[in-house]
Order: structure tokens, then sequence, then C-alpha cells
């Protein structure tokens, strides 16, 4: 019975882990440039970019990065 407790919680773990990764990354990235914490939302940026890079949010994810870049860019 134990076994098949740990189990289930380990599959409901990987299950909320894998559900639409990128989007969810996407999701806290944007929140983080919205509360001005710019670091991290470059950092999870560049995360959907390494992981996901075929997806939609990657794409999204590289035109931020290069977005973010710009005022750098013009000091």
């Amino acid at each position: 019975m134990r076994a098949l407790l740990t189990a289930w919680i380990l599959a409901a773990t990987l299950a909320g882990c894998t559900r639409d990764g990128a989007a969810e990354l996407m999701e806290t990235a944007k929140f983080e440039e919205l509360q001005q914490n710019v670091p991290h939302a470059r950092e999870l940026y560049q995360r959907i970019v390494n992981q996901y890079p075929d997806s939609d949010e990657a794409k999204a994810a590289r035109e931020r990065l290069a977005a973010l870049a710009e005022p750098a860019a013009a000091k």
C-alpha cells in the first residue's frame, strides 16, 4: 500500500512538472518583468530557449531577450 501511495505521489509530481513547462516558465518570466526583476526574467527566458527550443514560447522568449538587451546596448 505504501509503495502504491509513493508511486502515485511521484507520478502526480512528475505530471505537474511536465505539464506545459514552457508556458508556465513564460508566465513566470512575464510576471518577473512586471515586478522589475529583469535579471530573473532573463534567466527564465533563457531557460525556455534552452529547454524548449522549438516551442512558440521559445520564439517569444528570444524576442523578449532581444528587447531586454536593447536598453543596455543604447547606453
